[in-house]
């Protein structure tokens, strides 16, 4: 019988009424009686690592959840993580790349509704969480939820309240989990790992274009970080009217070592740059990575998982652009 290790952090999943809204209170050995079908496939072990709204996740807590992985891996045949929804795409993406290519599964899931309801999907993703985790043939950073497994770099949040709030962004779920079953479409079995990464660089900042921005904003997110993401419009572009200074402000920041990175506001199909004279010069004069097909939540955390160790612009580059758990398919065609 498989032997798992379910990591509590807090979230909708054991929350309950307090005086102003839902407030994490069920405690991590609390859910499992909830699930008692599991007794069936695995034997579980609970632990309390924290007791978060996951609108209260940071880096450092990220830090903390890989560390306890590392240090109980020997012990565990796969790892569930309870987690709330919020953040929950950008914890998966993270651990994906401090815990890379690992055999065993690490599964992320969460509830759009507390598990002590009586009517709710925290018990039903909490148990395919555990089927999908004493699998022999599950393996990686994945999200399990309503039934899909999501890769762990592909997830987007897209709805707040219903039960199907995450999808697979620009690249298929990895499988479905129906009435006990595990149906895998494109799935391979992680080999030759793990790779643990202790450390983060949170200095990865997200500048969101809108109509008129004021371009000495973008200024000041240089100050304050150590790479900028850009979330532009449409395929990619920065504005470039006379009223704006975008380029000067870019041009000064990357003789300085700034990282520039493009990304669309788009949810699908990704970024292309070369389309239009706004991208396709500033690419070529600025030098800006690209996030292509990349989800935003991975592109973040794959910067803060690289600036960890290297802010050599080539290496950077090499580094965001190599494939890890599927995060990106348009460079490595």
């Amino acid at each position: 019988m498989k032997k798992i290790l379910l990591i509590a952090t807090g979230g909708t999943i054991v929350s309950r009424m307090g005086k102003n809204g839902l407030v994490p209170q069920i405690r991590a050995e609390e859910l499992l009686q909830y699930v008692p079908q599991c007794r069936e496939f695995c034997e579980v072990t609970a632990m309390q690592l924290m007791n978060l709204d996951s609108t209260n996740m940071a880096p450092r807590d990220w830090e903390v959840i890989a560390r306890s992985i590392r240090e109980q891996y020997a012990q565990y045949d796969g790892f569930v993580i309870c987690h709330g929804t919020d953040t929950l795409a950008f914890t998966a993406a993270v651990l994906s790349y401090m815990i890379q290519s690992s055999p065993k599964p690490i599964v992320l899931t969460g509830a759009q509704k507390p598990i002590d309801l009586e009517i709710t999907d925290a018990r039903t993703n909490l148990a395919d969480s555990l089927l999908y985790a004493s699998d022999p043939n599950s393996s990686g950073v994945v999200i399990v939820f309503d039934g899909k497994v999501i890769a762990g770099t592909r997830a987007k949040k897209m709805r707040t309240k219903s039960y199907n709030a995450f999808s697979s962004i620009n690249y298929p779920s990895l499988a479905v989990i129906r009435e006990g079953k595990i149906l895998r479409y494109n799935e391979s079995k992680e080999q030759g790992g793990p790779v643990f990464y202790e450390k983060l660089n949170s200095k990865v900042g997200v500048f969101k274009l809108i109509p008129g921005v004021p371009s000495d904003i973008l200024d000041s997110y240089f100050r304050l970080f150590d790479a900028v993401v850009i979330e532009s419009f449409g395929a990619g572009g920065i504005p470039d009217a006379p009223y704006y200074k975008f380029s000067d402000i870019i041009a000064r920041w990357k003789d300085a070592g700034k990282i520039l990175v493009m990304c669309t506001q788009v949810t699908n199909e990704g970024s292309d740059m070369g389309v239009y004279e706004v991208g396709k010069g500033a690419k070529s004069e600025f030098g800006f990575l690209e996030t292509y097909d990349m989800t935003l939540e991975a592109a973040v955390t794959k910067l803060m998982w690289i600036l960890s160790f290297t802010h050599d612009r080539e290496q950077v580059k090499k580094l965001f652009y190599t494939q890890v758990n599927h995060d990106i398919l348009y460079p490595a065609q």
